[in-house]
């Protein structure tokens, strides 16, 4: 997988893809990660990449051009141009999840966008953008928080960057819900025990136990997920 990302702040990418799991998926040759300044694609101008937004409407908008000569520049880079999909990190997008974590790591070119300010043009999201994704109900300074957290998500789903990819398996939201809660040693620690069903050699205890205790957790934290 390649992912180009267009930022005002390319710099802020460069110490964190060398850790981590992008760090991993990079190494491993499982994802090539670059990220580019949007005043490379701003034209003679290259510090004027925001402006007043028209309306009345306070603070500085991203202006739609370097987005648009960038993405079609960064679309020759993938392995086919159809097949570059273009993401906005957008407070009002659709939710990021699970789910749209591991379709998204199956993709072969990912464009990410991100803004700062008021937003970006709306006719950047409009006419060239694929998919507006969002973190949540909340709106962060920027754009580059959530690219940062959807592409880490991402590039663990990838094949080979888990050592143990049984673990991905049982991760939270894999599922229908919540991962059951986890032990190691001590089997005692001030006090505090380890359920002793997990210490039993019993499997197919360990197996109900997890399964119930994964319906728990479910039920009391995010009880949506059974219905």
């Amino acid at each position: 997988m390649r992912i180009d990302l267009l930022t005002l702040f390319p710099q802020l990418y460069r110490p964190w893809m060398r850790y981590g799991m992008v760090g991993q998926a990079v190494k491993q040759n499982r994802l090539e990660f670059y990220s580019w300044s949007l005043r490379r694609f701003a034209g003679e101008s290259p510090n004027q990449v925001d402006d007043r937004a028209y309306g009345g409407v306070k603070g500085m908008v991203m202006r739609p051009e370097p987005y648009f000569k960038g993405v079609e520049k960064l679309r020759e880079y993938g392995p086919d141009n159809d097949q570059s999909q273009v993401i906005i990190t957008d407070a009002g997008g659709r939710q990021f999840d699970q789910s749209v974590a591991r379709r998204l790591s199956q993709a072969k070119h990912l464009i990410f966008l991100t803004g700062r300010y008021e937003g970006v043009d709306q006719r950047v999201k409009d006419h060239l953008v694929d998919e507006a994704i969002s973190l949540g109900p909340f709106v962060t300074p920027d754009g580059d928080l959530p690219a940062m957290v959807i592409i880490s998500a991402i590039a663990r789903l990838l094949p080979g960057v888990v050592g143990n990819e049984k673990s991905v398996e049982l991760d939270s939201y894999q599922g229908k819900g919540l991962a059951p809660p986890l032990y190691t040693r001590p089997a005692s620690y001030r006090g505090l025990e380890v359920p002793p069903v997990l210490l039993s050699g019993d499997h197919g205890a360990v197996s109900r136990w997890r399964e119930e205790q994964a319906e728990k957790r479910t039920r009391e934290n995010r009880s949506e997920l059974l219905d």
